[in-house]
């Protein structure tokens, strides 16, 4: 991005829905036990939508927090990009939903679909707007209300999943500050392994679709779980090269929060401390697109993130998608 204008975050926010689901409660509702699924997945909890909340209510909670934070009005809102699998209806884009809530009058807007690599996929293509001087603010949002595509009859997708949103407003930075690296990828032959086989044009609902389960989420795990470990590895490497950055600088690690062996493989492999590793599917589970912008929300707030640190955000998805971008953080703007 030499000769461009930098970009960086300039503020985030966060929002979860108030009930919990726990692993005890799940033992209630399937063949399962607490120690089985923390063993396996690193969860203990999520977080669940109510029936009357959708994935723009979620969404709109974390952008005015993300808003205020940064004291900018959404009338001041260039673009709104939404990241998400679950949109409230399949059109209009939950992004115009939430642009009309706000009131961004002025704000083009448009929903992403890359899965759990949405809000990478968002920010990176936020962040060429400001860059090339077309915008100024641009709002990243990544949210899902995952719970309600999930089984809750199939032992091994439903204890996974969990409901939220992470915003995260763009803009100028100082030269020397905000994104240095991006890397995007997908293979779409990977499609089948993870996906929402039914209520598009390919399979439209029907009783029959209905009746087969077709419209929940179907996952194949192990083959997920070895392309997760391989890519996130690959990804986080490309930004670090990208950015002439060695791994020995990165201050903080956000990855998506899928599974604690993934995020445990990927520790081991950079040779990272816990300390540098932002951690929260326990409380929360697999958010999607939430999951990175929630858990980098969640390190501000803790303080875990000083002027000038490197941090790299990386994760992977259906698509099969991946992502991962490194940014020398910073709190000015210009």
């Amino acid at each position: 991005m030499r000769g461009m204008q930098p970009v960086g975050i300039l503020s985030t926010g966060s929002y979860v829905p108030e009930r919990v689901l726990t692993n005890a409660d799940l033992e209630q509702m399937v063949d399962t036990s607490d120690e089985w699924i923390v063993t396996r997945t690193g969860i203990r909890e999520r977080r669940i939508c109510s029936p009357e909340q959708a994935s723009s209510d979620l969404a709109y909670e974390a952008a005015v927090k993300a808003l205020q934070r940064a004291n900018v009005a959404a009338e001041d809102l260039d673009m709104i990009i939404v990241a998400t699998v679950t949109p409230d209806m399949l059109f209009p884009s939950t992004a115009c939903l939430l642009q009309d809530r706000l009131g961004a009058k002025k704000a083009a807007a448009f929903d992403v679909s890359a899965a759990c690599t949405g809000f990478l996929y968002g920010i990176a293509t936020a962040s060429q707007f400001i860059a090339s001087g077309l915008y100024r603010y641009v709002l990243v949002v990544g949210v899902e209300a995952l719970s309600k595509i999930t089984d809750y009859t199939n032992r091994n997708t439903c204890v996974l999943f969990g409901d939220g949103a992470g915003a995260a407003l763009l803009g100028p930075v100082p030269d020397g500050y905000g994104f240095q690296s991006f890397e995007l990828g997908a293979d779409g032959s990977g499609g089948p392994l993870l996906q929402q086989p039914a209520g598009g044009s390919r399979i439209p609902a029907s009783s029959e679709s209905v009746e087969k389960r077709l419209h929940y989420i179907s996952m194949n795990g192990g083959e997920v779980f070895k392309f997760a470990v391989r890519v996130m590895n690959a990804a986080t490497d490309a930004v670090l090269e990208k950015a002439g950055v060695s791994k020995e600088e990165v201050d903080l690690l956000v990855p998506h929060q899928a599974n604690l062996r993934i995020i445990d493989a990927a520790i081991k492999r950079f040779g990272l401390s816990e300390e540098k590793v932002v951690v929260n599917l326990d409380r929360y589970g697999n958010m999607s697109s939430a999951s990175i912008p929630v858990a980098l929300d969640e390190a501000l707030e803790a303080g875990r993130i000083s002027e000038g640190d490197t941090v790299v955000l990386v994760g992977f998805g259906g698509g099969l998608t991946w992502g991962a971008s490194l940014l020398k953080w910073t709190f000015q703007r210009v």
